[in-house]
C-alpha cells in the first residue's frame, strides 16, 4: 500500500491513483515538502507536528487554527478531503491520547473556517500553544 502511495505521488500511476482520497498520498502531495515524511518539520521554520497537532484540539480557537492556516485554507483538496487528511494526521502524529479521543472534522466546518484563512498565522499560533497545558 506505502509503494502505491509513493507511485501516485510521484504521478507515476496516473490521476486515478493520485484522485483516490488516500490522506496519506495527500500528506505526501500537500504536507511533506514542508513538514517533511514523518512531520518533523523544520526547526525555526516549520513547527513540528510530532506529538503536537492534536493538541491544538484541546484549546479554543486551535481546532478552525488547523484548517485556516495557509496550507490547509489553500490547499487544493475539497473540504471532504481535507477534513479527511487533518483527522489522518492528528491520528498519525499525535499525541496519541488526543486521537483517541478526538472529534473528526466534518466537512461542514471545514468549508466555513476555510473561508476565513489567517493573515497572521506566527501570533495566532503562538497565542494557542500558550494556552496548551505542559506536557
Amino acid at each position: 500500500m506505502r509503494l502505491l502511495a509513493l507511485l501516485a505521488a510521484l504521478g507515476l500511476l496516473g490521476g486515478a491513483a493520485a484522485a483516490s482520497a488516500d490522506p496519506h498520498v495527500d500528506y505526501m502531495l500537500e504536507c511533506q515538502g514542508c513538514h517533511l515524511p514523518d512531520g518533523s518539520g523544520k526547526p525555526g521554520a516549520v513547527p513540528s507536528l510530532r506529538d503536537s497537532i492534536g493538541r491544538f484540539l484541546e484549546v479554543p480557537g486551535g481546532r478552525a487554527f488547523l484548517v485556516q492556516v495557509p496550507g490547509s485554507a489553500t490547499s487544493p483538496l475539497s473540504d471532504a478531503r481535507l477534513a479527511t487528511l487533518l483527522n489522518w494526521m492528528i491520528r498519525e502524529f499525535g499525541p496519541a491520547d488526543v486521537a483517541r479521543r478526538m472529534r473528526p472534522y466534518e466537512v461542514k466546518e471545514i468549508a466555513v473556517w476555510r473561508a476565513r484563512p489567517l493573515v497572521d498565522v506566527e501570533t495566532t499560533r503562538a497565542a494557542l500553544v500558550a494556552r496548551m497545558s505542559p506536557r
